[in-house]
């Protein structure tokens, strides 16, 4: 008997690591939620820059919040993390014994951050200029994004963010709260109307309140928060060139990312910045591809790995993979809508290559199976 264990043990030991873990996974593949719900898979060593492990992963499924890698990488190209999210206003006209004789721009950048400490130090800024009364307009400057206020493909019952550029403490009511802070600090508005209208070239800035891309990506990322997202995604639209801006301007930017990692970008899905919409069609290749891209780039991935929760420690995977050697080494960004969970990110093998993966779960009915199932897979590739 003890022959027998000392030789079974000498043949696994024989066995190279990278099968191992091949002939593992593959046993995964077996498991009972494979056989009602579709699975996208794929798992790439970066340090030897090959693949490892595949299964279904050109299958176009449905990615939920880590479509939010996309967004964020593609930011990160495009925009750099010293971008700013900004609030400003401006006006026009003459101050005339404490009288505006003129117009107050309010210019929305779509910050997420914008919250009402930030809208006190721009009352204050209007307050120190001397102005006592506001005989012209209080004027709105939306002109960063178009009037759509919900993404393509959204659940109408769903907890949706308002996609507008002018935003305080994550409410889409910044006019009646400004307005009410200019009074409460002693400006008259009685004479004051409210329009709406793009901030003219002659506008004097007046103040500016802003949070850098890499700010917002922390919370977008650890948190997966959808407006977070959906700002970074308008603003990386607004970045192209056009304004107001569209998703379709967005989704150009990404898919020119796509066809650089040499997919045919054709053959996706992009409707949104979150991964909230139906409408978003894409592959565990892809999301891999990215991730790929980015580990390559050292100013995305050095800006990139930090906002990206970590295994039971922190944001959206703190209570996950506790106990095992997947703790505080599992990178990603989790993804979860009805029938949809998502996991994909990095991790270090037992080996000590660096390693990136993609697990999209469809056609789930109990969400924490799916969650053990990639659980599973995760303590796998950490594993001696």
């Amino acid at each position: 008997m003890m022959k027998r264990m000392f030789w079974g043990l000498l043949l696994l030991l024989s066995v190279p690591a990278s099968a191992q873990i091949e002939a593992r996974l593959d046993s995964m593949m077996r498991d009972p939620l494979t056989e009602t719900t579709q699975l996208g898979l794929m798992v790439w060593d970066l340090t030897d820059d090959r693949p490892v492990f595949s299964c279904g992963h050109r299958q176009l499924l449905r990615p939920a919040s880590t479509m939010k890698l996309l967004t964020a990488i593609t930011a990160l190209d495009q925009l750099g993390e010293g971008y700013q999210f900004s609030t400003a206003v401006f006006y026009t006209g003459d101050i005339v014994e404490g009288t505006l004789l003129g117009d107050l721009y309010c210019v929305g950048g779509m910050d997420p951050m914008f919250d009402y400490s930030d809208m006190d130090s721009l009352v204050n800024a209007v307050k120190q200029l001397g102005v006592k009364r506001v005989a012209g307009r209080v004027v709105a400057d939306v002109s960063l994004k178009d009037g759509q206020q919900l993404g393509e493909g959204w659940c109408w019952d769903d907890d949706n963010p308002t996609l507008t550029p002018l935003l305080v403490g994550r409410s889409p009511e910044f006019m009646p709260v400004f307005i009410g802070k200019l009074k409460r600090a002693g400006i008259n508005m009685d004479d004051a109307t409210i329009a709406s209208g793009r901030v003219p070239s002659d506008g004097t800035l007046v103040a500016l309140r802003g949070h850098s891309l890499f700010e917002v990506l922390r919370e977008m990322m650890k948190e997966s928060d959808n407006l977070f997202a959906e700002s970074m995604f308008y603003n990386l639209a607004a970045s192209s060139g056009h304004r107001p801006a569209r998703a379709i301007d967005a989704t150009r930017l990404e898919r020119a990312i796509l066809d650089r990692c040499d997919l045919n970008s054709a053959r996706y899905r992009i409707a949104d910045g979150s991964g909230l919409s139906l409408y978003n069609y894409v592959t565990a290749e892809l999301e891999v591809a990215i991730l790929r891209y980015a580990y390559r780039r050292v100013d995305i991935y050095d800006k990139l790995l930090p906002s990206l929760p970590i295994a039971g420690r922190d944001g959206t995977l703190k209570k996950r993979m506790k106990g095992t050697r997947a703790e505080n080494n599992v990178q990603a960004k989790t993804g979860t809508l009805t029938g949809v969970i998502s996991l994909a990110g990095y991790l270090t093998a037992a080996n000590g290559h660096r390693m990136c993966f993609a697990i999209l779960n469809q056609g789930v009915l109990k969400a924490s199976d799916a969650r053990d199932f990639q659980d599973k897979i995760c303590k796998i590739l950490c594993e001696n």
